[in-house]
Parts: C-alpha cells; sequence; structure tokens
C-alpha cells in the first residue's frame, strides 16, 4: 500500500513538472486577446536588434509593422554612426523620414528604439513629432547596448504629452526573448 502511495505521488509530481514545462499551469502565457484594438507596431532599427524585437511584438499582437527609415543612410562604420548620433541629439537634430507614418487609425502603438546616447534614435523623435498622439497609448521598447533605456522612455512622454506612455520593454541587443515580451505586454493591460 505504501509502495502504491509513493507511485501515485510520484507520477503525480512528474505531471504537474510536465505541466508547468509546457504551460498548462502558467497564468504568465495567457492569450493575449487585443482584437479589438488597432495596432501598430512602429520601429527605427539600425543593427537589426530593434528589428528583431518588433517583429515578435508582431508574432503575438497581430499588429501592422512600420519600419521608420531615414531619407539619407546613416554610416555603417560604428564610430561615425556614434559621433553623428552624438551630434544630432546636441544638435536637437531630427532626420527627415522616406515617410513619417501615420497613427491616426490606431490604438495603441508599439514604439521600438535603439538607445543611442541615452535616448531614443533621433529618427524616432522625427516619427513622434510628425505624427498626433493625442488620446493614443504607446507601449515603447527599446535594444540597447548595455546603457539600459536610460532617458528614452520619459523623452518619448515628452515629445507625446497628450499621449498615455506605458512601462517600457528594454533588451539588451537581441536578447528579448519571445516569453519575456509576452510577460511584458500581458502585464500592461492593454
Amino acid at each position: 500500500m505504501k509502495n502504491k502511495l509513493l507511485l501515485i505521488l510520484s507520477l503525480a509530481a512528474i505531471f504537474c513538472t510536465f505541466c508547468i514545462y509546457k504551460g498548462f499551469a502558467n497564468n504568465s502565457r495567457k492569450e493575449i486577446n487585443m482584437s479589438d484594438k488597432k495596432i501598430l507596431i512602429a520601429y527605427y532599427s539600425y543593427s537589426g536588434n530593434t528589428r528583431a524585437a518588433a517583429q515578435k511584438i508582431q508574432n503575438i499582437t497581430g499588429g501592422d509593422m512600420f519600419e521608420i527609415q531615414t531619407v539619407k543612410e546613416y554610416p555603417r562604420n560604428y564610430n561615425d554612426i556614434v559621433n553623428l548620433a552624438k551630434t544630432e541629439k546636441q544638435n536637437d537634430i531630427k532626420p527627415e523620414l522616406v515617410d513619417n507614418g501615420n497613427v491616426e487609425n490606431y490604438d495603441i502603438i508599439f514604439l521600438g528604439t535603439p538607445v543611442w546616447w541615452y535616448t531614443m534614435a533621433t529618427p524616432v523623435k522625427t516619427f513622434l513629432t510628425k505624427n498626433n498622439f493625442d488620446g493614443k497609448i504607446i507601449a515603447p521598447f527599446c535594444t540597447h547596448g548595455g546603457g539600459g533605456a536610460s532617458s528614452t522612455y520619459t523623452d518619448i512622454q515628452k515629445l507625446a504629452p497628450n499621449a498615455k506612455v506605458t512601462e517600457g520593454f528594454t533588451s539588451y541587443e537581441n536578447s528579448a526573448k519571445d516569453a519575456e515580451i509576452q510577460n511584458w505586454i500581458n502585464n500592461l493591460n492593454l
């Protein structure tokens, strides 16, 4: 009798471990339903890291994608781009975009940027100033090379003062995992 009870308890423990591993008993893996919201994922990506995060958000939300692109291409040499980004920030330069985009028909805008000199990349700054975000929800996300988000999210709020800017998602380079992004989106309660 004692051996049967131990066997049953062992099998139950194995089954519970399997369920947790597969996500059957994990509330953080709940299905995200945003079918009543119109979603845009707008992003600027220099190296591809922010694009990768944007694609993960698109896979989860089903939102429309918009890549923010500059008319003039940025240099590919690391030192050149670092120096140019610093100059653009210091002089409040907003580079011209190929297309300014249009957020008018969207409820939620996931806005992605690499962190350049402790804030958003200047093409994202242009996108924010060329669109009307009044009454919109902005869910910002950023990728960085070691300095974190810095003032990126507060600077976004400053450029879109009449939008609700949610808690942001920050990842080092291309380290964002699907489950981490899904948990972030779940916690936004959109």
